[in-house]
C-alpha cells in the first residue's frame, strides 16, 4: 500500500447511529440509496476535496467490515488515507473514538455525518478555508425562511421568534484540533453537534454559508427526495457528456440456462430461497449473463463466452455481480459509458414481481446506469413453457464519449 503523505485535516465520518425514524433494517449509513449505501455517497464528497485528509469512518461494531469495504471502493487508490472504527454510546463518544486515531500532523478537524449523504466536496473545502482563516470553529447553515413560533405543549403560541437570528445548521463541522479534543473530552452533557460542545467549551463558532444538498437524510421522505436528487444529477451530467459524445451504440444479448434441482437459484443478481436453481459453469444467472453480453456487443468487445471462458476456474460458481462488475470495467477501459439496460427475463418461476424493484435497484447500483427488469412466459410453448428452464434477453445502450468523458465517475 502507498504511505500516506501527512495530512493537515482530517475528516471524521460518523456513521455509528441506528436510524430508527429511516425504517430501515440495517444502521442508517447503511440503507440504500440509488443502489448504493448512504455512506458511499457521503464518502464521494470526502474524497472530492480539494486537498487530500485523513478520513476516519465510525461505525457500528458489527458493520465495521462493510464500512471498510465501501470506503475503499470509493476511495479506490486513496484507501491509504481511510481508517474505519468501533461507534461508541453516543455521538460524542463516536467523535472521541475518531479522534484517538487522527495522525499528529492533522491540525484542523471536520466532523460530517454520513445521513448528509449529497453534501458537495466544495463545502467540506469551504469550511476548512474558514478554520484556516480564523483559528477556530466553522459550521455551514442555512438562513431560516419560515415564520418561527415559540409554542407551549399544548399548541398554543406564545410569540414569534425574529427569524434573522436563526440558521438551519449543518455538517461538516470543522475546528482546530486542539479546540475540538480537548472540548469533547471536558464535555459533560450530550448535545445534538460538535459545534454546542465547542461552544459549550467557551470558543467562538461561526457559520458560513451551508448547501441545500447538504440536508440530513433521516426520514423515507427523505431519502425519496435523495433519490430524485441523483436521478436529475444524473440527467445534468448525461447531458454535458452527450455534448461530446458520437452516437450511442447499441448491443443485444441472450442466454439460455437448464433448472438444475441441485442448485440454489440466482437470478437478476438476487438468491432466491426456495426456487429451482440453474446449472451452469457460474451461478447460472441468465439475466446478468444477458446483461454482459449486450454490453459487450455494443461495445464490440466480443461475448461473454469468449471472455469468461468455461475453462477459467476463477469464475467457478461465480455470482452475476461479478460477470457485471468486469463487465463495466472493460466498457469503461474502451471508452464508454452505460445509458441504460433493459433485461426480460423468459419462464415460468420464479414470479419476478415482488422483487421486481429490487432486482432493478441492485443491478442499476452495480453498472451505475438505470436497468428495467421485466418478465414473461411463452404461453406453455417451447422448453421455458415446459418448465425446462430460463432464457433472458437484454439490450444496452452504450454512449461514446471523448477521452476527457471517458473518466467520468457514472455511480450515483
Amino acid at each position: 500500500m502507498t504511505e500516506m503523505p501527512d495530512p493537515d485535516v482530517a475528516v471524521i465520518v460518523v456513521a455509528a447511529g441506528s436510524g430508527t425514524r429511516l425504517g430501515a433494517a440495517e444502521p442508517k449509513a447503511f440503507a440504500l440509496l440509488s443502489g448504493r449505501p448512504l455512506l458511499y455517497h457521503a464518502l464521494r464528497g470526502v474524497f472530492g476535496m480539494r486537498e487530500a485528509a485523513q478520513v476516519v469512518v465510525v461505525a457500528p461494531t458489527d458493520w465495521m467490515e462493510a464500512a471498510g469495504a465501501i470506503g475503499a471502493e470509493v476511495a479506490g487508490a486513496a484507501s491509504a488515507h481511510l481508517e474505519v472504527v468501533a461507534g461508541g454510546d453516543t455521538r460524542q463518544d463516536s467523535v472521541m473514538h475518531g479522534l484517538a486515531v487522527l495522525r499528529p500532523s492533522v491540525r484542523t478537524v471536520l466532523v460530517h455525518d454520513a445521513a448528509r449523504a449529497l453534501t458537495p466536496a466544495s463545502l467540506f473545502d469551504l469550511v476548512v478555508d474558514g478554520v484556516v482563516a480564523t483559528g477556530h470553529g466553522i459550521i455551514p447553515g442555512l438562513a431560516v425562511v419560515d415564520t418561527i413560533k415559540r409554542v407551549e405543549t399544548d399548541g398554543t403560541i406564545l410569540g414569534t421568534v425574529d427569524r434573522s437570528e436563526l440558521s438551519a445548521v449543518q455538517t461538516p463541522q470543522g475546528f482546530p484540533r486542539d479546540i475540538l479534543d480537548a472540548a469533547t473530552i471536558a464535555a459533560t452533557d450530550e448535545v445534538t453537534d460538535d459545534a454546542a460542545t465547542v461552544a459549550a467549551a467557551g470558543h467562538v463558532v461561526s457559520v458560513v454559508a451551508g448547501d441545500p444538498l447538504a440536508f440530513k437524510i433521516t426520514t423515507p421522505w427523505d431519502l425519496n427526495r435523495a433519490e430524485l436528487l441523483l436521478a436529475g444529477e444524473r440527467v445534468d451530467v448525461l447531458a454535458d457528456t452527450l455534448a461530446v459524445a458520437s452516437a450511442p451504440r447499441v448491443g443485444t444479448g441472450i442466454d439460455v440456462h437448464a433448472f438444475d434441482d441441485e442448485s440454489p437459484l440466482w437470478l437478476a443478481g438476487l438468491h432466491w430461497p426456495g426456487e429451482r436453481g440453474l446449472s451452469g459453469h457460474s451461478d447460472g444467472d441468465a439475466a446478468s449473463h444477458a446483461i454482459c453480453d449486450a454490453l459487450l456487443a455494443a461495445a464490440g468487445l466480443g461475448d461473454i463466452g469468449g471472455i469468461f471462458g468455461t475453462a477459467d476456474a476463477r469464475f467457478s460458481g461465480a455470482h452475476g455481480d461479478v460477470f457485471l462488475t468486469e463487465t463495466l470495467r472493460l466498457i469503461q477501459d474502451a471508452g464508454f459509458l452505460v445509458g441504460n439496460v433493459s433485461v426480460q427475463i423468459i419462464g415460468n418461476r420464479p414470479k419476478l414481481a415482488p422483487r421486481r424493484r429490487e432486482a432493478e435497484e441492485l443491478l442499476s447500483g452495480i453498472l451505475s446506469a438505470p436497468v428495467s427488469v421485466s418478465a414473461t412466459t411463452t404461453d406453455a410453448l417451447g422448453f421455458t413453457g415446459r418448465g425446462e428452464g430460463i432464457a433472458a434477453i437484454a439490450t444496452a445502450v452504450l454512449l461514446p464519449v471523448s477521452t476527457a468523458g471517458a473518466h467520468l465517475n457514472w455511480r450515483a
